[in-house]
């Protein structure tokens, strides 16, 4: 018998594992997939740092596993990997949230702000992909979240690096898909518009660009992590198993605009 169009969205069964998961979209997302059915890998730049998340997710019932790694590293990216499956076996759901961003004008941005956005943001993208890729691949069953941005399609002010990245998240979102797609793994990504996390604190507190913001938004207010919900459920479910390839905007109309 067929799932009925609610069991699609069950993610009983599974575990993902979620980066950047102390705080805003990516505690949120954690959680989100936790009310699903998943039990949860939350993974944050400092240990401790997702202890709330995980301690709210163990009280949904579900079972969480706390892991610090420091993203901008490509060795501490592999070795998240091997203990995340140590812990907690096969993953079948990665989200890759972790970011960071530097705001400094093209003309002054240093190369070591640009080389640690870009190993944060897309070479630890890659680096999990790939790892827990080749086991999606060869079960044939899988979902990888990427987190991309507005950004991916815009190009920002002062923030190059960021920009960069999230093109190229969104790019390589697209190169996986077209190779993963044949073996039953779905890879796709959510570009948040303007949300209220720590991200975005220096516009928020910037007033002109901040009302500049909101005039553009058609839902007439700032996105609340809550708002990311339903899309990372959708994504990570059997509700999107022929969806492949794609960006998924959640940015209350602003690319409408």
């Amino acid at each position: 018998m067929s799932p009925t169009a609610a069991n699609r969205f069950s993610l009983e069964g599974e575990t993902a594992l979620v980066t950047g998961a102390s705080r805003g979209l990516g505690q949120a997302m954690a959680i989100a997939l936790a009310e699903a059915g998943a039990n949860i890998v939350c993974v944050s730049s400092k240990l401790g740092g997702a202890a709330k998340t995980a301690a709210t997710i163990r009280k949904l019932g579900r079972e969480a596993w706390e892991l610090a790694a420091d993203l901008s590293a490509r060795d501490a990216a592999l070795s998240l990997a091997d203990e995340a499956e140590k812990g907690a076996g096969e993953i079948s759901i990665l989200v890759n949230n972790a970011g960071t961003i530097r705001r400094t004008p093209a003309t002054d941005y240093s190369l070591d702000d640009w080389d640690y956005v870009m190993r944060t943001n897309l070479d630890s993208t890659f680096i999990l992909s790939q790892r827990f890729g080749r086991s999606m691949v060869a079960r044939r069953k899988g979902k990888v979240i990427n987190i991309a941005s507005l950004l991916s399609f815009s190009g920002g002010i002062t923030v190059p690096a960021y920009t960069a990245s999230k093109h190229a998240v969104a790019g390589l979102t697209k190169a996986l898909a077209n190779e993963w797609a044949k073996d039953g793994v779905q890879v796709n990504a959510i570009a948040p518009g303007y949300f209220r996390t720590d991200n975005t604190q220096a516009l928020q507190r910037d007033e002109k660009r901040s009302a500049e913001i909101l005039a553009r938004i058609p839902a007439g207010r700032w996105g609340e992590p809550a708002d990311i919900t339903g899309a990372v459920v959708f994504l990570a479910s059997q509700a999107s198993n022929y969806i492949n390839g794609h960006v998924l905007v959640v940015d209350g109309g602003w690319m409408a605009r």
